[in-house]
């Protein structure tokens, strides 16, 4: 059973699938749209080729727990990709995601321009590990 993991943000959507034992998460690409419909096309592809069976979205809580400005807009995205697909849907504390990732890439010693390109499935990525592991 594979499990599509989401970063949801103002101009990308990161991508992660897990493998079909539901152990690791890779990141699959950027979803680099606005438009919610295309977003909505573009996430049933990746269900289609993954076969996904459910959905992990990455919210992000404040440092404190509580909900800000970006969590009720992902929040909205999630209730719409709700009402449109019909597969079971679970939001994760994204807290630090990002800054992590960014940790991984720089690291890594990857140069800024090439970071920005693979940030948001990066982290998907981790949104997605993080999920696996809670789960298992």
């Amino acid at each position: 059973m594979r499990i599509l993991g989401l970063d949801y943000g103002d101009r990308n959507i990161g991508v992660a699938v897990s493998d079909s034992l539901g152990w690791t998460a890779q990141g699959k690409g950027v979803i680099r749209e606005t438009d919610l419909h295309v977003i909505l096309a573009e996430i049933k592809e990746y269900i289609k080729k993954y076969d996904i069976q459910e959905i992990v979205i990455g919210l992000p809580f404040n440092m404190d727990g509580s909900r800000g400005p970006r969590a009720e807009k992902t929040q909205a995205f999630i209730n719409f990709l709700k009402n449109n697909l019909d597969l079971p849907m679970h939001s994760w504390d994204e807290r630090l995601t990002t800054k992590q990732a960014e940790n991984v890439l720089l690291s890594a010693d990857m140069s800024r321009a090439k970071r920005k390109k693979v940030i948001d499935k990066m982290a998907a990525a981790l949104i997605l590990q993080s999920y696996l592991d809670a789960k298992s």
